[in-house]
């Protein structure tokens, strides 16, 4: 029994001096930074108590530059299982206050083991992303690390949810395993994200910027798009992780979990907030918050290509996607980047069996010079690609103007919505009818003699003939033409009967998105 004891002693003793980490001095410089360290970070993620740790005595394998006298607690990475609202889900976070949370050959091994237990177990992985990048002293063994977290990144892409935090640096390599993740959340002046650093671009171009404005927490929420949640703190981004995975599945074989259904919370009417002039904008999430249970709705990559609206509600008390143009921001239209940010968020409702609902409101796409050679054309087929693709129910109500190829785009009934439904206030056309008459009826105006007078009377010949929703429901392109207070129960009604959808697609590989 005394040799059982002295061995338990040892154990304690050495699980102590691997939970300090770096050591009291690196923990305090990191506090002083605003960070909590890996274990309280992994601690402020899960439920209490539910943490187990893995791999804890896991050594480095250096044996150059002096690293075969180098000890490092737990190889820089603290990994393991726990649980989140009682679901299990695995998690890892780098450790900066050990070597500067550098990655090594057996720092990448621990991620990828419980990465390959998160994929076997069919459970959400967590990674918390803090470190200086890979270790210089391991040379080749360090890229092969990274080579195979990526790897399998991709294999897990679409099986179960990856989120990605970054709580510290991530530079070079390391930035891709986040991008190659389904959702990235960042930190006010905590996060830093870049492939080359400020003083590499300083010695390669002659440029001078900071960390932060090259790769800080708010460029990456809202000028590059790579994160989707933006946040003031680290407590406030712990949340914000909790909150999305109330939402999602815990992977593709699964939906997300019900909850009790909720009438709209909201005091707003409904038919008050679009207005019966089709140039003045309103806010789309006013819309969204009067069909959504409790008014509760997640907004996704809010700051980045804001004239396109993304994320997640209940209706009913089951999870939907919702896709809206917003005319609060350059009219709704369709751009590179929204283009990009719609087609991404369908194709991951589409993974994880969840259903879609698209609110149209826009003009089309962006014209221009600059859109037409940033490739306007590639990224907005995205879009067509990935509603074309997806086989969960897909929804879309036309609240206002659906024009030339924004209306196609916008899940349209060519490209397989289940239900295609229209406020009376839709217009649904070629083109706004201000450019049409113009087109239609040059002649007629040109020779008369109040050419404006002509021109109004042709634009309102225009509007009564095709900028409603009446001619496409004459052809069966839109189910019904509804009042917008029927908007929540024909929604419903429509996910209700959708709930048992089969769609069979060619066999096949897989396709050729225009990436």
């Amino acid at each position: 029994m005394a040799d059982l004891t002295k061995s338990i002693l040892t154990l304690r003793e050495k699980k102590a001096i691997v939970e300090k980490g770096g050591g009291e001095a690196a923990i305090e410089k990191q506090v002083a930074m605003g960070k909590l360290t890996a274990r309280e970070r992994i601690q402020a993620i899960l439920d209490k108590n539910s943490f187990h740790e893995t791999d804890m005595f896991v050594k480095h394998d250096g044996r150059d530059f002096g690293m075969d006298k180098k000890e490092f607690a737990a190889d820089g990475v603290v990994t393991g299982t726990g649980t989140i609202g009682g679901a299990p889900v695995c998690i890892y976070a780098q450790d900066f206050t050990v070597a500067g949370g550098s990655l090594g050959l057996q720092h990448a091994r621990k991620i990828t083991k419980v990465m390959d237990i998160a994929l076997k177990m069919k459970c959400p992985v967590i990674g918390i992303n803090d470190s200086g990048g890979a270790r210089i002293q391991e040379g080749v063994s360090a890229l092969a690390g990274y080579g195979e977290i990526f790897y399998r990144n991709t294999i897990a892409s679409g099986v179960i949810p990856q989120l990605s935090l970054i709580l510290g640096p991530c530079a070079g390599g390391a930035v891709y395993s986040p991008a190659l993740t389904d959702f990235v959340f960042v930190v006010e002046g905590i996060s830093k994200m870049f492939i080359t650093g400020p003083n590499v671009i300083k010695t390669v171009l002659g440029e001078d910027i900071s960390m932060e404005d090259l790769g800080g927490a708010r460029v990456h929420a809202e000028i590059t798009g790579n994160a989707h949640f933006y946040a003031l703190n680290e407590e406030e981004c712990f949340e914000q992780v909790k909150n999305l995975l109330k939402f999602i599945p815990w992977n593709n074989q699964q939906k997300a979990p019900a909850v009790k259904a909720k009438e709209p919370k909201t005091k707003l009417n409904i038919e008050e907030i679009v207005p019966s002039d089709p140039k003045q904008p309103y806010d789309v999430r006013d819309v969204i918050r009067c069909i959504v249970d409790d008014s509760d709705f997640l907004e996704i990559q809010e700051l980045w290509a804001a004239n396109i609206v993304i994320g997640f509600g209940r209706m009913g008390g089951e999870t939907v996607g919702f896709v809206a143009n917003q005319p609060m921001v350059l009219a709704g239209v369709l751009d590179c980047d929204s283009a990009d940010k719609a087609a991404r968020f369908i194709r991951f409702c589409d993974s994880f069996n969840i259903p879609i609902v698209t609110l149209e409101d826009m003009p089309g796409y962006l014209p221009g010079v600059d859109q037409e050679h940033a490739g306007v054309i590639r990224h907005g087929a995205k879009v067509l690609y990935a509603y074309s693709e997806a086989t969960v129910p897909k929804v879309t109500v036309i609240l206002r103007k659906a024009y030339g190829g924004g209306y196609i785009a916008m899940n349209s009934r060519h490209l397989g919505a289940d239900f295609m439904f229209a406020w009376p206030t839709a217009e649904i056309a070629v083109m706004g009818p201000d450019g049409a008459a113009n087109i239609i009826f040059r002649k007629e105006i040109m020779e008369a003699e109040d050419q404006e007078a002509m021109r109004q009377e042709k634009v309102n010949e225009y509007i009564e003939k095709f900028a409603n929703p009446y001619v496409a429901a004459s052809k069966g392109f839109v189910d019904t033409v509804i009042e917008p207070k029927d908007t929540r129960t024909q929604i419903l009604h429509a996910l209700t009967l959708s709930a048992l959808k089969e769609e069979c697609r060619p066999e096949r590989k897989h396709g050729l998105p225009p990436f």
